[in-house]
């Protein structure tokens, strides 16, 4: 028994990914569909360990009736074609780009977060994954929140070039190996050298200074966690190839002593905390690829605020900030609203 599962951009990072994270969680699977563009319309994926291979379909002219759930990893204009098409077919679109992530119908879901807000799901049959820096920071919040109400948050970003896709990962790799042999490294994907380098920019600037992808963690935190916790993002792309990182610095309603954060992050559900306080007693985006946590490092009380804390979080966009996550929100949908064929 179990659903009949398409993934949507399966030859992509995230798609990719998401096919891996659907084997290792031995997700209850009766039927499994892999689309792409027309340009890898019968290529073959292999799914699992069992090296079984699957034929890439065009989700051009794929019907999706009967399907039950989709794992959508195209991007926000493609979406925007198929994502209405499926759910109104009566398949439930889960989606990695941003475009239903405001929409007031769309559940914004990390489900170690937010798990009954998927209860909304039906009014479009959309389910929208956040932003893959937004869903490390909430998953750490989330139980600070529910233990001392968290004011504001001032976060700074250290996020991998996979972030931006394949693009991002063979500019990093092009650019190193051709400082190393003495040739130019002109930026193409990133606006500036990324190898060697950090750039302060990631999407577009908006009127008032912040990029979008600044924005989004303002407003996904926002809607994922409580309205009322003021946050500022500054987003940095560095020469990392997988594994996001984060500053994050809070400010609490009531007072939380550093070793009593310590212990809820301890016990939070999705957090790995791993502070020692010593030389290596942290986790940095090596340690993190191919992990299922978010990791939560280096906490500590800020003395020049009213009840501050400061953290280190560390994860593997891949996973929990994008295909990880999806594949939680179907985990959560089966066990709460769908029925196993």
């Amino acid at each position: 028994m179990g659903y009949r599962v398409v993934v949507a951009g399966a030859t992509g990072n995230v798609g990719r990914e998401m096919l891996n994270i659907l084997a290792e969680r031995e997700f209850p699977i009766a039927e499994l569909a892999v689309l792409a563009s027309a340009r890898s319309q019968g290529d073959m994926i292999e799914f699992g360990e069992t090296g079984k291979q699957l034929k890439v379909q065009n989700i051009e002219n794929f019907d999706w009736a009967g399907w039950d759930i989709a794992l959508f990893a195209i991007g926000s204009d493609a979406t925007k074609v198929y994502a209405p098409i499926a759910a109104a077919a009566g398949c439930t679109v889960i989606d990695n780009s941003s475009l239903y992530r405001m929409d007031p119908d769309v559940p914004l879901i990390v489900p170690e977060v937010n798990p009954e807000a998927i209860d909304g799901y039906k009014a479009r049959n959309i389910i929208a994954n956040p932003n893959c820096s937004t869903a490390q920071m909430v998953v750490a919040l989330k139980p600070l929140h529910d233990a001392a109400t968290i004011k504001r948050v001032v976060v700074s970003t250290y996020q991998s070039v996979s972030g931006a896709g394949k693009a991002g990962m063979d500019e990093l790799f092009e650019q190193s190996r051709n400082i190393f042999v003495g040739d130019q490294a002109e930026p193409k994907k990133f606006t500036k050298q990324i190898a060697f380098n950090v750039i302060p920019h990631i999407d577009k600037f908006l009127d008032d200074g912040y990029t979008k992808e600044e924005w989004k963690m303002v407003v996904e935190t926002k809607k994922i966690m409580d309205p009322k916790i003021k946050v500022t993002a500054t987003c940095v792309r560095v020469p990392v190839f997988v594994g996001h990182s984060e500053s994050i610095n809070i400010e609490l309603e009531n007072e939380l002593s550093a070793e009593d954060a310590q212990k809820i992050l301890r016990e939070a559900p999705g957090v790995m905390l791993v502070d020692k306080r010593e030389d290596g007693g942290y986790v940095t985006p090596v340690e993190c690829v191919g992990e299922f946590a978010t990791y939560v490092s280096r906490v500590r009380e800020d003395p020049t605020v009213e009840n501050g804390l400061a953290l280190w979080c560390v994860s593997d966009n891949l996973r929990k900030g994008a295909a990880l996550n999806a594949v939680q929100i179907a985990e959560l949908l089966g066990r709460r609203h769908l029925k196993k064929a």
